[in-house]
């Protein structure tokens, strides 16, 4: 697997950090990109961002990751979802024309807040991919069950795969299984026993922390086969 630090242009003169990974040879890439954008408290050196990253390029797939404009210049708070919006947009076009891995395909994953933006995206035609892929979607606010960002996910065709722990504080289980099963287009939901919002496991667990990365590696590449064919 190689992995390759690169820039991506958001606007004139305005860059962010970004990796780019993929097999060794690349002409050993199946054409299939997944861009995976971190949350709102971590960014793309996160653990769970790099081991779904090293793992699908470990597999054939050309990823990359990448930060958003805040974490790039050491800020705390999340930018404006204008600013996101036009990071995702960059993102997708970086990797569609970067030379060094080729894509045809390009599925969107995010961790919390940056799945969120991207389905939100999707929804509005305001990004093109073949399907999206949710690290712990934030279905709603801590102690918020009552009041779900779910709304635009029914207009989205494209396949979603959710990955949820039965601890997070931001995704009841409940509802999120309703919501899943109104959504209209082909989806999966992949639940991490034990796992919170970023999949950590209690101490008591017998379970490691790489072994659910990869659990949700292994997910994500039989899923993404299956949506293939």
């Amino acid at each position: 697997m190689a992995n390759e630090p690169t820039s991506i242009e958001i606007v004139e003169k305005e860059n962010v950090s970004a990796v780019l990974s993929g097999p060794d040879q690349p002409g050993d890439s199946n054409r299939t990109g997944v861009i995976i954008a971190h949350g709102a408290a971590n960014d793309m050196n996160n653990r769970l961002i790099v081991a779904a990253a090293d793992g699908l390029a470990a597999a054939g797939f050309t990823t990359l990751r990448f930060n958003f404009p805040y974490k790039e210049k050491g800020r705390k708070s999340p930018d404006a979802e204008p600013t996101l919006i036009r990071t995702w947009q960059g993102a997708v076009s970086h990797l569609l024309n970067n030379q060094r891995f080729p894509v045809d395909r390009v599925v969107a994953a995010g961790k919390s807040m940056g799945g969120r933006i991207a389905s939100q995206m999707v929804a509005a035609d305001q990004m093109a991919v073949e399907a999206l892929i949710f690290l712990g979607y934030p279905l709603h606010a801590p102690g918020r069950a009552d009041k779900l960002r779910d709304s635009h996910l029914y207009e989205i065709k494209q396949p979603m795969l959710f990955f949820a722990g039965t601890r997070d504080p931001l995704c009841n289980m409940e509802k999120l299984r309703d919501v899943f099963h109104r959504l209209p287009g082909l989806c999966d939901l992949e639940i991490v026993e034990g796992g919170d919002h970023s999949f950590k496991l209690p101490k008591s667990s017998s379970r490691t922390e790489e072994s659910v990365h990869l659990q949700i590696v292994e997910k994500c590449l039989q899923w993404l086969d299956q949506i293939a064919k």
